[in-house]
């Protein structure tokens, strides 16, 4: 533990483009500003799903502003594989362990795989256990997945929820489904939800077949990335133009009215 005098570093949540696992990598730049880029490069310490796709990030940094130390010598901590799988979002897991750095005056960096730390990505046990340590939470700007796509979907943007991935066995999909249109019809609360991008075409043929004819859905694929595609439309507009989903790109699907 750092003495009383030792200054604290700073826990900086780093967005990073929504390209990460596709076959098209973009230019950072046309992403994330200068200023959000200019602070990743100045970081030596970071907490990260997986180091491996940390540092090729950093490397797509280095290109625009020089890193503070060579890669090689990055501190990079990866968060424990039971949190990718069961998430950390309900407090079980104590992260404050993962702080030494910033208690010894180190800035460090919280990096997730795509999009804002800690939104639909693992991160938010490192950022509660940053506050309980009284560190400075420092959250850059950049993409945000959830939200571009809400915002071109056309529907309520002042009430949603995003509820994630919903069950994959036809039964429990099925009604997941209708109580989300529920939620979406009788209260006008827009309903984001994802889903691993292999699957897309087979969730938005469940959501084709279970959504009654007026409801409103809307698909964003690609955010960020050449080819991006936007659609909004009633499912019985769907329908009959015969739109298809990406299985290789990452897609935010809305319910709404």
């Amino acid at each position: 533990m750092a003495g009383l005098g030792t200054p604290r570093g700073r826990l900086f949540l780093v967005p990073a483009p929504l390209d990460f696992g596709c076959d098209v990598v973009t230019d950072v730049r046309q992403t994330l500003p200068d200023a959000s880029l200019r602070a990743a490069a100045s970081l030596a310490h970071w907490v990260c799903e997986n180091a491996k796709t940390a540092r090729a990030y950093l490397k797509r940094i280095d290109a625009v502003h020089p890193l503070c130390v060579p890669i090689q010598a990055m501190q990079i901590i990866e968060l424990p594989r039971e949190v990718h799988k069961k998430g950390d979002h309900d407090g079980s897991f104590d992260a404050r362990h993962l702080m030494t750095p910033a208690l010894q005056g180190h800035d460090m960096g919280l990096l997730s795989e795509a999009g804002m730390p800690a939104i639909a990505d693992p991160g938010s046990s490192v950022v509660r256990a940053a506050h309980d340590l009284e560190l400075e939470v420092v959250p850059l700007v950049g993409p945000m997945s959830l939200m571009l796509a809400l915002a071109a979907s056309g529907m309520n943007g002042q009430d949603f929820a995003f509820v994630g991935y919903i069950p994959s066995s036809p039964a429990e999909r099925v009604a997941r489904i209708r109580a989300l249109e529920a939620q979406a019809l009788g209260r006008g609360q827009t309903q984001l939800l994802i889903e691993t991008p292999y699957r897309n075409p087979a969730l938005l043929a469940s959501l084709l077949q279970t959504l009654a004819p007026e409801t409103r859905l809307a698909t964003a694929s690609g955010l960020g990335m050449p080819g991006e595609t936007c659609r909004s439309a009633s499912v019985k507009t769907w329908r009959a133009k015969g739109w298809e989903c990406d299985k290789s790109t990452p897609t935010v699907f809305a319910i709404g009215r």
